[in-house]
């Protein structure tokens, strides 16, 4: 009957160039994703780098040790403040009859001091523990237990600054140590020199001292000796 069969569908004659085309299309995308993966791995693979800032604090500095006191020299007693007390009223003995001559040389009462509180004999105005002795001029203290420590008046006469230094443009400075006594002067006899730049300045301040004129140290409201160092600057300017 039929020599050959008939296909239901013609077959296509595929193109060779259409193939090339697509094998390139497909080979370039998987080549660029695999680029792209092999950047993001390398850019992910980089350390984070934190900056860190370090700020040193300054430890506190130890306080400066004390300085010791100063021995007394040996012609000089020093005795411990009076007790914090009270003073205790005496009646006269003889009552005068006519009105007595006021001292003005005398401190000023105060009335703190018969308060009744405290150890009797004492002042007001001594320190807790106190032993020493109430209204003697002979006992000497330090600048630190005193008041009021003793201070050079300002109508005193100075130490004249020597004429052959002075000639020569020498400055200097002396370093002294004496008692003031209760009348605001210097006691010659208790000058000791602590340091001194040239003699002819130690031999100024001697001279010079018997006549100088001092505020004198108070305890409790009275006057006492205090011993006192005190710098004599010899300046041109």
């Amino acid at each position: 009957m039929f020599n050959y069969l008939l296909e239901s569908s013609p077959h296509r004659q595929k193109k060779t160039g259409s193939t090339v085309f697509s094998i390139g299309i497909h080979s370039a995308l998987i080549a660029g994703a695999a680029w792209a993966t092999a950047h993001a791995a390398i850019k992910n693979e980089k350390p984070k780098i934190e900056k860190v800032t370090y700020v040193e604090v300054k430890k506190d500095e130890p306080p400066p040790p004390k300085q010791p006191l100063p021995p007394p020299p040996k012609d000089v007693t020093v005795t411990p403040p009076p007790p914090k007390g009270f003073q205790v009223l005496k009646a006269p003995v003889i009552i005068p009859t006519v009105i007595p001559n006021v001292d003005l040389s005398k401190r000023v009462t105060d009335e703190a001091d018969y308060s009744g509180k405290g150890v009797a004999g004492g002042v007001a105005k001594g320190i807790e523990g106190g032993t020493g002795p109430i209204g003697s001029d002979a006992t000497t203290y330090y600048a630190y237990q005193v008041e009021r420590t003793a201070k050079l008046d300002p109508d005193s006469p100075k130490p004249p600054f020597p004429e052959t230094l002075r000639g020569a443009g020498i400055e200097g400075e002396v370093m002294a140590e004496f008692v003031v006594d209760t009348t605001g002067r210097a006691e010659v006899s208790s000058f000791n020199v602590k340091s001194s730049t040239n003699p002819l300045f130690t031999a100024s301040v001697r001279s010079t001292l018997g006549k100088m004129k001092f505020l004198p140290a108070e305890v409790g409201g009275r006057k006492v000796r205090e011993l006192v160092q005190l710098p004599f600057s010899f300046s041109l300017h």
